[in-house]
C-alpha cells in the first residue's frame, strides 16, 4: 500500500514527507493506521547517526493508532482495536520470560536494524529499499507494521491520539522510578533533565509518594511544570551550584538520583548528590558511544553506591502502560500536561519548537481517528 511518511535522509538534516511503499503485514505481523505520534531523542539520534541504522529510514517508535489488519499467527489484536506501540522484543530469551523484554537478548536486532528479523525491507520508494522497523514500528507515517510483541491495546475511553509516548519516553521516565528504583514511600530523589522524561520521572516520584523531588533543569517553564506535577524543589543550573545546592535541599544526599541528560559533567552532581546506600539511574545518551566517566572506587564502596543503566523503565509494556492509564484516569497520572501536538507534516517545525524549549513532549497527529 501507498502511505505518507517523514522520511530521514541525512544526518541533521530535516525529515522530508514523502510517499513510501508499505508491504501489506506477515502472518506474525499487524498493519496499523497511526493516530498520533511522540517524537523521542532517540529517533534524533538514529537520524544523526548516533544508532547507524542506514539511512534513508522511517523512524518513530511512540505511536499510537486503530489495527487495520492482522497477520494469521496474532492472536493478541483484532481489526479495529486502538492500540499504543511500543518496543520490539523476542518473548523467549531468558530476559523475555522473566517480564523483562527491556533487556531482550535481541533487543538490538529486533529495533535498530531498520528490517524485518530475517533482514527483509518493509519499506521501499520507487522499488528501493527504505530503513523500516525502527522498535518494530517506524510510526513516523500514516501506517506502520508492527508485531503482535509490541502492541498493547487500550479501552476506548483513553485519548489515543496523544498515547504514544506512553510506548517510550513516559515509560522511561515513570518506569525508572516506579520500577528499576522501586522509589520508597518518604524517600529523596534527584532528577535531572525536567524534558518529557524527567517530567514522566517526577510524575512517577509523586506516584511513588517521595517526600523530597527535586529538579534540575535550565529551561524556567519546565521547572514551574515540574512544581506543578508535584516537585518539591526545582533547580536552575544556569544560576545555582547544582551540587551545593542540593546539599542545602538534603544534607545527608539523596536516596535517588536519576539522569536523563547523559552528560558527563552532570552524572558527576548526580553521584555526588548521593547519600548513603544511594541510588544512581541513568537513562540519558551519552553524546557519543565511547562517553565515560570516572568515579571513586572508595567511595561507592564506602557509601554503598549503586549505578544502574535503565532501558524503557525495566517496563513490561502488557502490565505497565496499562497500569500507567488506569493512574491517569484516576487522576494520578497526568502526562497529558506533558503534550504538544501539532500536525503531522509540521514534524520539522514541531522539532524547532521542542528545541527552543517551547514544549516539552512533541506529539505529531495524522488526522486519521
Amino acid at each position: 500500500m501507498i502511505i505518507t511518511a517523514a522520511v530521514a535522509r541525512e544526518p541533521h538534516a530535516p525529515f522530508s514527507i514523502s510517499q513510501l511503499e508499505l508491504d501489506a503485514p506477515r502472518a506474525d505481523e499487524v498493519l496499523v493506521r497511526i493516530v498520533g505520534v511522540g517524537v523521542c531523542h532517540t529517533d534524533l539520534i538514529a537520524r544523526d547517526q548516533f544508532i547507524p541504522i542506514a539511512l534513508p529510514a522511517v523512524l518513530g517508535h511512540e505511536g499510537s493508532g486503530i489495527v487495520e489488519a492482522v497477520g494469521s499467527h496474532v492472536t493478541k489484536v483484532k481489526p479495529g482495536d486502538r492500540v499504543v506501540l511500543t518496543f520490539n522484543s523476542c518473548g523467549r530469551c531468558p530476559r523475555c520470560e522473566e517480564h523483562q523484554p527491556a533487556y531482550c537478548r535481541s533487543f538490538p536486532a529486533l529495533n535498530y536494524s531498520g528490517a524485518r528479523p530475517d533482514g527483509s525491507a518493509m519499506l521501499h520508494d520507487a522499488g528501493a529499499p527504505v530503513s523500516g522497523g525502527f522498535f518494530g514500528q517506524s510510526s513516523f507515517a500514516s501506517h506502520a507494521i508492527a508485531f503482535e510483541r509490541n502492541v498493547v491495546k487500550v479501552g476506548a475511553d483513553a485519548p489515543l491520539e496523544i498515547l504514544g509516548p506512553l510506548g517510550c519516553g513516559v515509560q522511561t521516565g515513570a518506569g525508572g522510578v516506579m520500577r528499576s528504583l522501586s522509589a520508597r514511600a518518604g524517600s529523596s530523589i534527584a532528577i535531572f533533565g525536567g524534558g518529557a522524561v524527567g517530567l514522566s520521572a517526577v510524575l512517577g516520584a509523586v506516584v511513588q509518594d517521595c517526600g523530597q523531588i527535586i529538579v534540575v533543569e535550565p529551561y524556567a517553564a519546565r521547572r514551574a511544570l515540574a512544581l506543578e506535577l508535584g516537585a518539591t524543589h526545582v533547580i536552575d543550573p544556569g544560576t545555582e551550584d547544582v551540587a551545593a545546592r542540593l546539599r542545602q535541599i538534603a544534607p545527608a544526599g539523596v536516596d535517588y538520583a536519576f539522569d536523563t541528560t547523559g552528560a558527563e559533567p552532570v552524572i558527576a552532581i548526580a553521584l555526588a548528590s548521593l547519600g548513603s546506600h544511594g541510588v544512581l539511574g541513568l537513562v540519558g545518551v551519552p553524546s557519543s558511544p565511547e562517553s565515560a566517566g570516572t568515579y571513586n572506587i572508595a567511595s561507592l564502596i564506602t557509601y554503598g553506591h549503586a549505578i544502574k543503566g535503565i532501558i524503557e523503565g525495566d517496563s513490561d509494556p502488557d502490565a505497565f502502560i496499562p497500569e500507567l492509564l488506569a493512574l491517569h484516569a484516576a487522576g494520578r497520572f497526568p502526562f497529558d500536561r506533558l503534550v504538544k501536538t501539532f500536525p503531522f507534516a509540521e514534524i520539522n517545525a514541531a522539532l524547532d519548537a521542542q528545541a527552543r524549549g517551547e514544549c516539552v513532549k512533541v506529539v505529531l497527529l495524522t488526522g486519521a481517528e
